[in-house]
């Protein structure tokens, strides 16, 4: 800026001062001296306007030159004056360290750079938050200093908890993982971290629902935690962190949504606590997919009574067809294990009344008939009259849905091979080509073939 200009600027700072200093005296001085902290002003109060005035007018015009020497002779002789003097001057230092080029004076900016988050919680609190942009700026500027970092940064969050911003977040947990590169922190303190960070992440999308940008901005967060948080995460670590929690509160809802969700995605659904975790939040809060999983994982454990119980109120609760397919299908498997032949082909026919191009479904029916061989022997050919049904429901398969064609025409082929042959038809009067009706739990009419 051109002297007559700074001239001027000045001339008009100084005409505002009796008025300025008066008025700031008058509302200010009793609240800082009360706080033990002197005058809000300092002591001379008419110069620090001036300064504060210069300094924000240069700022105002992004002139960070001419801005910084009366922003730093406010910063040390009326350090009461206005918060903005380390809002502002968090960026005056970061501009200049950035266009510093010798490492001499850029480190001594950035000894600056942290008195001022220091200056300012000791003036204007805030500790938890200020403390929170201190250690960006730290592991910016100075990332080898891990454990500094880390303390800073540690301090933040357990101060702030929910109200912690995003970034400290982000780089506390890089600084975990550098103390534990370090030794200087168990592996552990990751999987805590992850948890604490996570917490923290939740309850700010739960409370941001409805902000489309802020609830977009903690979803990036979450994703860079989840990023980062992937090669130390092992199922024993987390296990043995939601034990402890599970055990103190068995039925705390957002706790066993989080235990089931942070197994699920890293797939530890084969421990005892996810089971228990999920049994206890579809007891306290039953819907399709918690009714799901516990089927799947009854199934796992080859509990089939239980397993077709859970799968049958999931199959009930899903809303959208392809779920219920998805549940139906298992259920029908759960039946046929349970040699529950009836109940399997009933489910089965659920399906094909959801979608009758679904192949699967006939793929199964055929599989419960050619089953039933030993057990539908009345037919006088060894059961034999099974495959025919057996068969039938295959070619309908294939007919309805290519997808299931390869499997559909290995099943017919492998079928085949037990049909009665031809000889004994004839001796039991039966013609291939004919009608015949296969009874048993079947009772379905189908057509007669033989084998040479």
């Amino acid at each position: 800026m051109k002297k007559g200009m700074k001239a001027a600027l000045f001339l008009l700072m100084i005409s505002l001062f009796p008025f300025s200093t008066a008025f700031s005296q008058a509302n200010d001085d009793s609240e800082a001296k009360t706080m033990n902290k002197g005058p809000k002003y300092g002591s001379d109060s008419a110069t620090c306007v001036m300064h504060l005035s210069l300094y924000r007018e240069f700022f105002k015009q992004k002139n960070y030159k001419d801005a910084y020497q009366h922003w730093k002779w406010v910063f040390n002789n009326c350090p009461m004056a206005s918060q903005n003097t380390y809002i502002d001057g968090a960026k005056l230092v970061t501009s200049k360290i950035d266009e510093t080029k010798d490492p001499v004076k850029r480190d001594l900016l950035v000894d600056t750079l942290m008195s001022i988050y220091d200056q300012r919680i000791t003036y204007f609190s805030r500790e938890g938050y200020v403390l929170g942009r201190k250690g960006v700026d730290l592991f910016t500027f100075r990332p080898e200093k891990t454990e500094q970092i880390y303390q800073v940064l540690k301090k933040s969050v357990d101060l702030s908890g929910n109200k912690s911003e995003g970034s400290p977040l982000v780089y506390y947990f890089r600084s975990i993982i550098g103390m534990v590169d370090l030794q200087k922190l168990d592996k552990s303190a990751i999987v805590d971290g992850y948890d604490q960070i996570s917490q923290i992440i939740d309850f700010n999308l739960k409370l941001n629902q409805e902000n489309e940008q802020q609830r977009a901005s903690w979803e990036n967060i979450k994703g860079n935690i989840e990023s980062t948080f992937e090669p130390f995460a092992t199922c024993p670590d987390l296990v043995s962190i939601y034990e402890r929690k599970f055990a103190e509160k068995p039925e705390d809802l957002d706790l066993l949504k989080k235990i089931t969700n942070v197994l699920d995605r890293k797939k530890c659904t084969d421990s005892d606590l996810f089971f228990k975790a999920t049994e206890n939040l579809h007891k306290l809060e039953p819907s399709a997919q918690s009714a799901y999983l516990m089927g799947t994982l009854n199934l796992k454990k080859e509990n089939y009574g239980k397993a077709a119980d859970y799968m049958q109120q999931a199959a009930n609760l899903f809303e959208d067809n392809t779920d219920k397919i998805k549940a139906l299908e298992l259920l029908g498997n759960i039946n046929f294990n349970q040699r529950n032949f009836s109940q399997a082909r009933s489910n089965a026919l659920k399906i094909l009344q959801i979608n009758p191009s679904y192949g699967k479904a006939y793929i199964l029916i055929g599989d419960l008939y050619a089953a039933s061989s030993s057990m539908c022997t009345e037919d006088d050919l060894g059961g034999k009259t099974v495959f025919w049904a057996a068969i039938d429901k295959y070619l309908k398969a294939r007919n309805v849905d290519p997808s299931v064609e390869g499997d559909a025409n290995a099943k017919i082929a492998q079928y085949a091979k037990h049909f009665p042959a031809s000889s004994d038809l004839f001796f039991r009067d039966l013609q291939e080509g004919s009608s015949y009706t296969v009874g048993c739990w079947i009772n379905e009419t189908t057509t007669v073939r033989g084998t040479k």
